[in-house]
């Protein structure tokens, strides 16, 4: 409680410098999220699959991709990725949508290939959790 007594001084005697941290907080936040790649829903994905033929890359161990996975997905896992991401080199113009298992470990490797060149780099929002939430196939 004394704490938070603090904490509430300090912004109201830094109110400034309380402000530009905030400010400064969000800019590293939205540059952060856009060097990682759009973040799309499930509905997004399956467009971009059946109207441009995305590749999708799941970068789930690969236990777990054998245990479900999207349709026609390449397996690449997380801790292979930066050496395999040659592999990936012939698809480089088109779009390419990165699955994990939750949405949340996709960045990484977003941020890699965006730096590598890749022009179209999707991640899945919620990973294959949100695949599974909104009914859509899985294949093992």
């Amino acid at each position: 409680m004394q704490f938070l007594q603090h904490l509430i001084e300090f912004i109201g005697n830094h109110y400034w410098l309380t402000t530009a941290f905030l400010v400064v907080l969000a800019l590293l936040i939205i540059t952060e999220g856009r060097k990682a790649g759009k973040a799309i829903t499930t509905q997004q994905a399956t467009a971009l699959i059946n109207r441009e033929h995305a590749l999708v890359v799941d970068i789930r161990p690969k236990k777990d991709y054998a245990a479900g996975h999207i349709v026609d997905s390449i397996n690449i896992p997380l801790d292979s990725f930066a050496t395999r991401m040659v592999e990936l080199e012939k698809h480089k113009d088109k779009p390419i949508i990165l699955v994990c298992a939750n949405g949340q470990n996709a960045g990484p490797s977003s941020k890699q290939l965006k730096a590598a060149g890749y022009k179209q780099v999707n991640r899945l929002a919620h990973g294959i959790g949100g695949w599974r939430s909104d009914n859509l196939p899985l294949v093992k």
